[in-house]
């Protein structure tokens, strides 16, 4: 188990940090690209919002590419990983009864995605 400083927590909070990681990887998706959500079950932590899974929307944005946060709480690996801005409709997400009008915007990481 990974252990957290004092003077490690005590520097983030001083100056900032970024899990962003400087990469030449080509990104999957582009903004307009249909994507759909991956539907699994983590024992452990993931940033793919259970009301979010096999789930179709659109990519909007790619933010570049960050630390993958599933693998990097469970072991300290930080697995870098293209992360999307991606669009849902607020009916793909919640069905008939919500606004057909509305989207939700979520941030959506490269092993979260298929192409729809």
């Amino acid at each position: 188990m990974r252990v957290l400083h004092y003077e490690s927590v005590r520097k983030v909070l001083r100056t900032g940090d970024s899990a962003r990681i400087a990469s030449n990887e080509t990104p999957r998706f582009k903004p307009g690209d249909a994507v759909l959500t991956r539907n699994f079950q983590p024992l452990g932590h993931t940033r793919l919002p259970r009301y979010a899974r096999a789930k179709r929307g659109v990519v909007v944005l790619n933010h570049g590419v960050f630390v993958f946060p599933d693998t990097h709480a469970a072991n300290g690996e930080k697995k870098p990983q293209q992360l999307y801005s991606v669009s849902f409709t607020m009916r793909e997400l919640w069905g008939e009864g919500a606004s057909e009008r509305d989207t939700v915007h979520i941030d959506l990481f490269d092993d979260y995605l298929l192409p729809a």
